[in-house]
């Protein structure tokens, strides 16, 4: 059953009010695009809506639309190769100017979250809202020691949103991995349950001033990269280092105080790789709202990370796999790049690995003999999603958010240098890198640290071997019963799923209908379709 038919019903409205049918020419759009286009025209919100022309309503829609949506549009905003300047000039407000709540609800939630007066937590507290963006909104303060501060204040009312927009995609992506064998090469369930809990724990700040105190320790004393301090957090509001900068689109700014846009673009890029493979902790939520740039000292200029809310780790095993690929494209080792893909175990037995290395060197290969500025990442990516559906590829579903990264960082580049050489850049690092973890001494010395806790669990074998051959036992019987229970259900499901499609059958033709009748004739058959999906969700 579609989850929450209330909710996106309401997304409907939203569309439709906003006129985002009218946001492309119907004509460059795909044939199955112009069918969503018609959905949205038919709402009766569209026939009255005053929204066509105006300027903001990509905005101004996504912000109606919630945190995810908001999130969704920060992410395209960093892809000014993809998005068009009309539209791209909107998507860049969501950055930090998404419409603020009120401040008294602000003051108080910071009373209630720190246990105490503004006054005594402030010498001075700016009502006026520094930036707002999807899941919190910022104030200047001053503490009474005289430190300038800023405090990030939690969105009030936003949790369960999420939660319903969350079930919607969980559903969607079930959806399709029914019927697109590329949803179920990337395991799209598992990423959107990864990316939930992410953004659950972005309503946490407590966890956003752990992320943060744990980058500022891996960059103390860098003249790469500043960390702002955290004074005070709770789950609600976190007080941290107010710092003086510029964010990384700001290029203008850069070129009239003289900087290196080229040195800049390297350290950029040199944080970057130094977080996945030496910390193994990288800022996974990169839009040009969350990175700024020093402007204290133009020539020796640094990085200000802000927002560590969405942090990514890999595991070893990943880590290795990762560095070893990115080298193998480098040395434009194409062969060797399917070997290191099947030691990981993402490729099924019996795949033709010849023609596997074919397809990766003709859309891999670019990547390596082009400069920056005439690459499309993202496109040469989707290409590669693509390869791994032809060829069954398993990508574990924790890669995605590095590739998700990686995009951001791309388009990061882009802007600010476009003749960047990323791979002379990242090439010495990674074999450092890999020379070092390969180390056999320090893999010895590894070894032999875990010795007392092999010797330790060694004295507790035999009494383990007995359970668990006791436990095989006991789950034989519990097998037998958990398959006639899976039996019933999966009878049950199959009897639910024929319900659905007919019902759903029912409200397509309604609305396809809707579509060439009279709009008095529209709107009686929109509100029959809509109460037929609302009584079937209560079923």
């Amino acid at each position: 059953m579609i989850p929450h038919v209330s909710r996106l019903l309401e997304l409907w409205r939203i569309a439709a009010h906003y006129r985002l049918d009218t946001l492309f020419p119907a004509e460059e759009l795909p044939e199955k695009a112009r069918h969503i286009l018609a959905i949205i025209r038919l709402h009766p919100a569209a026939w009255s809506s005053r929204e066509r022309k105006n300027p903001l309503k990509l905005k101004q829609a996504l912000e109606d639309m919630g945190p995810l949506a908001i999130k969704m549009g920060q992410l395209l905003s960093t892809r000014r190769d993809l998005i068009s300047p009309e539209i791209l000039s909107q998507l860049v407000l969501l950055q930090d100017q998404v419409k603020p709540f009120s401040v008294d609800v602000a003051k108080v939630r910071i009373q209630q979250s720190l246990k105490a007066d503004i006054t005594t937590l402030f010498a001075r507290f700016d009502e006026q809202p520094l930036a707002a963006a999807s899941i919190a909104q910022v104030h200047t303060a001053a503490l009474h020691d005289g430190r300038e501060v800023v405090v990030k204040v939690t969105r009030p009312n936003i949790r369960q949103q999420i939660l319903q927009d969350f079930e919607i995609l969980e559903w969607l992506g079930i959806s399709l991995e029914k019927r697109l064998e590329a949803a179920r090469a990337l395991h799209l369930s598992e990423i959107i349950q990864n990316y939930r809990h992410i953004i659950l724990n972005e309503l946490d700040l407590t966890l956003e001033a752990d992320n943060t105190r744990r980058m500022r320790h891996h960059f103390t004393g860098s003249s790469m990269m500043y960390v702002p301090e955290v004074y005070m957090d709770s789950k609600d509001v976190m007080v941290a280092e107010r710092i003086t900068g510029v964010p990384i689109s700001d290029t203008a700014t850069f070129d009239a105080l003289g900087m290196d846009r080229a040195d800049l673009a390297e350290k950029g890029l040199t944080i970057f790789f130094t977080q996945v493979f030496r910390d193994n902790f990288f800022h996974a939520d990169m839009h040009p709202g969350n990175v700024f740039v020093e402007t204290i000292h133009p020539q020796n200029p640094r990085f200000i990370a802000l927002d560590c809310a969405i942090m990514g780790e890999l595991s070893k095993h990943d880590q290795m796999t990762v560095a070893r690929m990115l080298l193998a494209v480098m040395n434009s080792n194409f062969m060797q790049l399917i070997q290191i893909v099947h030691q990981a175990g993402w490729i099924p037995p019996g795949t033709d690995q010849d023609a596997l290395s074919r397809e990766m060197r003709r859309t891999v290969g670019p990547m390596v003999s082009k400069p920056m500025d005439q690459l499309d990442f993202a496109g040469i990516l989707i290409q590669i999603m693509d390869i791994a559906r032809r060829f069954h590829l398993e990508i574990p579903p924790q890669l995605m958010l590095l590739l998700k990264t990686l995009v951001h960082v791309e388009g990061l580049g882009t802007d600010l240098y476009p003749q960047l050489d990323i791979w002379k850049l990242a090439k010495p690092i990674l074999t450092e890198w890999i020379k070092a973890n390969m180390n056999p001494v320090k893999n010895i010395k590894e070894i032999g640290q875990q010795i007392p806790d092999l010797l330790l669990g060694a004295h507790d074998l035999p009494g383990l071997l007995v359970d668990s051959l006791n436990g095989l036992k006991n789950q034989s019987y519990w097998h037998d019963k958990q398959l006639r229970e899976i039996q019933s259900l999966r009878l049950n499901m199959e009897l639910q799923q024929r319900r659905s499609w007919i019902y759903g059958s029912i409200i397509a033709v309604l609305l396809t209908i809707a579509i060439i009748s009279p709009w008095y004739v529209s709107t009686a058959l929109i509100v029959l379709a809509s109460i037929l999906a609302m009584w079937r969700m209560g079923k």
